[in-house]
């Protein structure tokens, strides 16, 4: 499938606001309402587009952990399945040419479980190690990766940015998991879809819809393939750098427009990226030109992306 300028400015607009009226796009972009309405739904029947709403581990006062397990080949597709079908875990991936997987998942808080988090995961012979490492803060991609956030101009930006955030008056609890799943499941699902799946009026869903976003507690993602986009080297990458140095590490890693997301992580390396280049010869010059320039840098681990057996996952109040 190829994308144009428009299917772009689409995806990019949908970034900004996950579930932004068709209109609304429609009116900032120049085109016609059926004109976007056909270009989201071709791209969502293809398989090639899906927007999804999750909860923020922080305001809800959970932790992730990215997980990491090396195995031996034939064990890490049924284990990355087993995985993928776990309500608290997302980002199951296949790397190093399949013979490690990495996920993230969530706990409720560091104290309560994160010690039993390792015996919660599979457990098989042929998985050689396995480590967890708590994810302190996201210090890079916060507001989507850049190769899928470069098709608009700052104003239409603005033009769809959601309203501000205001203080959230009811934290979420039990009752909310019927509405975030199926967000989870379809992000931009009607509300008739999403009365069905919660058993509320389409008023109630509206407005508890409205209080989670600028409450800042959910938030919109959108999951589409970087081959599409002309991307086709994806990395995990794994960084040591001294105490002193960290801060300003981030900050650089923050302007690369090859890093997907970045975290602090404890462990022995102290930053865990994703990494996303146009070929292995732009990941080489990535790695060798602006990583090997950071102060501070000690050592820098890479592992080729062989497959995401699991985007955004179902991550659900507890």
């Amino acid at each position: 499938m190829d994308l144009d300028t428009l299917d772009r400015q689409v995806v990019h607009a949908l970034q900004v606001d996950g579930r932004a009226p068709f209109s609304r796009i429609a009116a900032v972009l120049g085109a016609s309402d059926r004109t976007i309405a056909r270009r989201y739904g071709r791209l969502r029947e293809a398989g090639a587009l899906r927007v999804v709403g999750l909860p923020d581990a922080a305001a809800l006062g959970h932790v992730d952990w990215l997980v990491r397990m090396r195995c031996s080949p034939d064990t890490a597709v049924p284990v990355a399945a087993a995985l993928a079908r776990r309500e608290d875990t997302s980002w199951v991936t296949l790397v190093s040419g399949g013979t490690e997987i990495t996920c993230i998942t969530r706990t409720r808080s560091q104290s309560a479980d994160g010690d039993l988090l390792l015996q919660k995961l599979p457990r098989t012979p042929r998985i050689t190690v396995l480590s967890a490492h708590c994810m302190l803060r996201g210090v890079a991609g916060l507001h989507g990766w850049p190769g899928r956030t470069d098709a608009l101009d700052p104003d239409q930006v603005t033009a769809l940015r959601p309203a501000s955030p205001v203080p959230l008056q009811t934290p979420p609890t039990r009752a909310d998991n019927a509405l975030l799943a199926a967000l989870a499941r379809d992000g931009r699902a009607p509300l008739p879809a999403l009365a069905a799946a919660t058993g509320w009026s389409e008023t109630t869903v509206r407005r508890r819809l409205d209080e989670l976003c600028r409450g800042n507690v959910l938030y919109f993602d959108v999951e589409i393939e970087p081959a599409l986009l002309g991307y086709h080297a994806e990395a995990m990458m794994w960084l040591t750098v001294a105490p002193s140095a960290l801060s300003a590490t981030t900050r650089a890693l923050a302007t690369h427009p090859q890093i997907a997301y970045a975290a602090a992580t404890t462990g022995p390396a102290n930053i865990a990226a994703s990494v996303i280049c146009r070929d292995l010869n732009e990941l080489y010059e990535y790695i060798a030109g602006d990583i090997g320039s950071l102060d501070g840098v000690t050592s820098v681990e890479t592992a080729p992306v062989v497959r995401r057996v699991k985007a955004g996952g179902t991550l659900l109040v507890t």
